[in-house]
């Protein structure tokens, strides 16, 4: 029988970093650490406390390089509408971070754009001077006629001065940050001060194929670095902390034989944190769903005994049945398998629980308009998961069943 996973339990998130920073020692053997984490369990706090245990260690000097909510508040839109006609929009960077100290000596425009260009279709300006960027994109040229072969109007033309969305800003600073980490990995003295790399979330403003994209390229940059500098012993340690499975799972197969640790990383009830390690097989990468169902069909179950005063359609709700088939989506998919009936396919009451889902689940049930189930659906809800979950024996963390 195999092995229950390692748990690790702390009382603070200092206490964390503590062992994070043992985890990548030298005498380790570790060069990176993944983390698995739901959103709100504290991951951008875990990646300061760990910057912060570097400036403390090193007399105030930083050792980590970081990526996370506020390397994007690094970055200030300032929006000057003095002339309605021609506004001027622009980035502002923050030039007195450390994070910039080799940004203005060495012109990055070309690193930036070769990560830019494969997730974004705009182009940008640095002004060094005023420490700022603008933004450009080519959109179609409302004189152009394409029917008129004597026209002289262009059939695109450039759009100065724009405000790029939200996710567009996103995804540029996270190519400036590439970037840097590309001159940290050929060894500019303006940041041999790094000794870890630490990337949280990198990717909430993406698709899942740029997510795959993004998995890739981050990996193999890790990997470069590992390469480059593998007779000095002098690469960078990695942290990478995410909530998003797929990504999770990526990184995780790219850089299992680069001696790299994953953990599942959760906040529990006593308000302790846990690291649940992952190492034997790759994540699940739909238990975020899993999770929630299982709290509300043990709600539920509560409920039926008489241990819960609530009403009974305040606790499942037919939204549950959509959440439910796309885990039975994403596990048949995974299985080599098109239908989502594979994974009843060898239950007794497949039949039935196969047409209970697929009714369900195409009603127009919003998770923002909850609608109550029915007790006699509520039940076959109750017997459908607890099959499923009986039947597929998945390497899931210890908060699954807390």
């Amino acid at each position: 029988m195999k092995d229950k996973p390692k748990i690790y339990e702390y009382k603070t998130l200092e206490n964390v970093v503590t062992r994070l920073r043992d985890d990548l020692s030298k005498e380790s053997g570790f060069n990176a650490v993944l983390l698995y984490a739901f959103n709100r369990t504290g991951k951008t706090r875990l990646s300061m406390a760990f910057k912060n245990r570097g400036k403390k260690k090193n007399k105030g000097k930083a050792d980590t390089l970081y990526f996370n909510a506020f390397t994007e508040d690094l970055f200030v839109w300032n929006n000057d509408f003095e002339h309605d006609n021609n506004p001027i929009r622009y980035l502002k960077i923050n030039e007195k971070s450390n994070f910039f100290s080799g940004f203005k000596g060495l012109s990055l425009e070309d690193k930036i754009h070769s990560h830019l260009e494969r997730f974004a279709e705009f182009d940008f300006r640095i002004d060094y001077d005023e420490w700022k960027v603008s933004f450009s994109r080519e959109i179609p040229n409302p004189k152009y006629n394409s029917r008129n072969p004597h026209t002289t109007e262009p059939e695109r033309i450039v759009q100065e001065n724009i405000k790029i969305s939200r996710g567009e800003e996103n995804i540029f600073i996270f190519s400036v940050f590439l970037s840097i980490c590309d001159l940290v990995i050929e060894g500019k003295d303006e940041y041999n001060w790094v000794k870890y790399i630490y990337i949280d979330d990198p990717i909430s403003s993406l698709d899942e194929n740029n997510a795959i994209t993004l998995a890739s390229d981050l990996s193999n940059m890790i990997k470069n670095d590992f390469e480059k500098h593998k007779d000095t012993d002098t690469h960078r340690k990695y942290i990478i902390s995410t909530h998003h499975g797929l990504f999770f799972n990526i990184v995780y197969n790219e850089l299992k034989k680069e001696s790299s640790k994953s953990y599942f990383f959760y906040k529990t009830k006593k308000e302790t944190y846990k690291l649940q390690a992952t190492d034997d097989t790759p994540f699940f990468h739909h238990i975020e769903q899993l999770c929630e169902l299982n709290q509300v069909v043990k709600k539920y179950e509560a409920f039926e005994k008489g241990d819960l005063k609530l009403e009974q359609s305040s606790i499942l709700k037919t939204y549950h049945f959509n959440m439910l088939r796309a885990v039975f989506e994403k596990t048949s998919i995974f299985f080599g398998h098109e239908d989502f009936s594979y994974c009843l396919k060898d239950m007794p009451d497949k039949e039935l629980f196969a047409r209970a889902v697929n009714i369900m689940s195409h009603g127009k049930y919003s998770i923002f308009a909850p609608v109550g189930m029915l007790k006699e659906n509520a039940d076959l809800f109750v017997r459908i998961f607890r099959s499923f979950v009986d039947q597929y024996q998945f390497e899931l963390p210890e908060i699954f069943f807390e």
